[in-house]
């Protein structure tokens, strides 16, 4: 789950992290009225959606007076903005934050992961501040330092400090840097978090180490135990479908190919789409039913493929195990009788039950493809949507 960069300032200030003051603002005289609070001789608009690139789509302003607040915050609110992180639909900005201008000194990025491959957390950073993080990484990955984390004792001080000593922080403010990532650890563990950025962190002219933005995103397996975190949830920058999906228990990625997948099991439905792109074809979705789908579960995963205009073939993988192949087909064709499917739709069934769940669909009287392996289904769905 992502958040707002206002709200996950506001979560790092709680952790004693130095972050500018601002305010998030609805409306343009909200902003004004927001801004008449801020002391600081410069005055940042900032678009709040979620996505990176904002500031080089125009979505960040420093204003020099209020009346500049009020013009650019009239430009952004309403605004449609597209960035890298958006895709060409874009997004539309609904808040701003509102926020005091700093002196800046020098740039940094930093931040804290879950690393897959060494299946800990680890501390990035790089003195490439404010700059795309992924541009460094592929074109000078020299720039890039990494303290691997140690579960059982946490963030050392002294990794802390060989960070802050190889981003050339000034020496008089190396102990505020450590502290600033000491307590960003503890925010990152305490909720849950899957990444915790900061680009840039800054040094300031006036001697002082700071936030000056914040991307966190959260696990969303472990949101059950963080309410607080929840609550902060904006459904209306997520998608349409994938919020959906979520409210059936249903783990859903929209994509841009024409042929829906409706698997059982995350890996099994990442080999799905591997083979499918094998023989040609572009899958539309990342969709998993889980272990435990009732017909219930299978026809809102049918509602939730066809309502992706782009769909043009459904191909249904699943193995049985707990999940017993009769039952799945009998889902299966409860759920093509209700939405009245009219596209392409092959199944492929395998494990507890399989034979009577070919037969079921056999005996259906529906234009099923029964596919004898996965080779076989995804190479048929793939010819008949060409």
């Amino acid at each position: 789950m992502n958040i707002h960069e206002y709200q996950g300032k506001a979560l790092l200030r709680e952790y004693g992290v130095n972050v500018p003051d601002g305010f998030v603002a609805y409306s343009v005289e909200e902003a004004v009225k927001h801004a008449e609070q801020l002391t600081s001789d410069k005055i940042v608009v900032k678009a709040q959606i979620h996505a990176g690139g904002r500031g080089k789509a125009g979505g960040v302003k420093v204003a020099d007076n209020l009346d500049e607040v009020r013009v650019y915050a009239n430009d952004i609110l309403g605004k449609v903005l597209v960035t890298p992180q958006t895709g060409p639909q874009g997004k539309e900005v609904q808040r701003l934050l509102i926020e005091e201008g700093c002196s800046i000194q020098d740039e940094h990025y930093l931040s804290f992961l879950v690393d897959s491959t060494s299946s800990k957390v680890i501390l990035m950073a790089s003195a490439e501040g404010g700059t795309d993080i992924e541009e460094v990484a592929e074109h000078s990955p020299e720039k890039i330092f990494q303290e691997v984390i140690d579960p059982l004792i946490g963030l050392a001080p002294f990794q802390a400090r060989k960070i802050a000593f190889q981003l050339n922080i000034p020496k008089q403010l190396v102990n505020k840097a450590v502290k600033l990532m000491m307590q960003m650890y503890e925010a990152f563990i305490d909720k849950d978090c899957s990444i915790l950025e900061i680009n840039p962190l800054v040094t300031t002219q006036d001697d002082h180490v700071l936030a000056l933005d914040a991307k966190v995103n959260f696990d969303d397996n472990a949101l059950y135990r963080q309410k607080d975190i929840l609550s902060l949830r904006d459904e209306t920058e997520e998608d349409v479908k994938e919020l959906e999906a979520s409210k059936h228990d249903l783990s859903y990625i929209s994509l841009e190919g024409n042929i829906g997948c409706m698997v059982n099991g995350a890996g099994l439905a990442m080999a799905t789409m591997d083979i499918i792109k094998e023989y040609g074809g572009e899958p539309a979705n990342f969709l998993d039913v889980g272990g435990s789908a009732t017909a219930e579960k299978v026809t809102e995963a049918f509602k939730l493929i066809l309502s992706d205009k782009n769909v043009e073939g459904i191909f249904v993988n699943i193995f049985g195990g707990i999940m017993k192949c009769d039952v799945i087909a009998e889902g299966i064709i409860e759920a093509t009788k209700e939405v009245d499917l009219k596209l392409p739709l092959v199944v492929r069934l395998e494990g507890t039950n399989v034979e009577k769940g070919k037969e079921i669909l056999r005996e259906s009287s529906l234009n099923i493809y029964s596919a004898s392996s996965m080779g076989d289904g995804a190479k048929t769905i793939v010819e008949q949507t060409e």
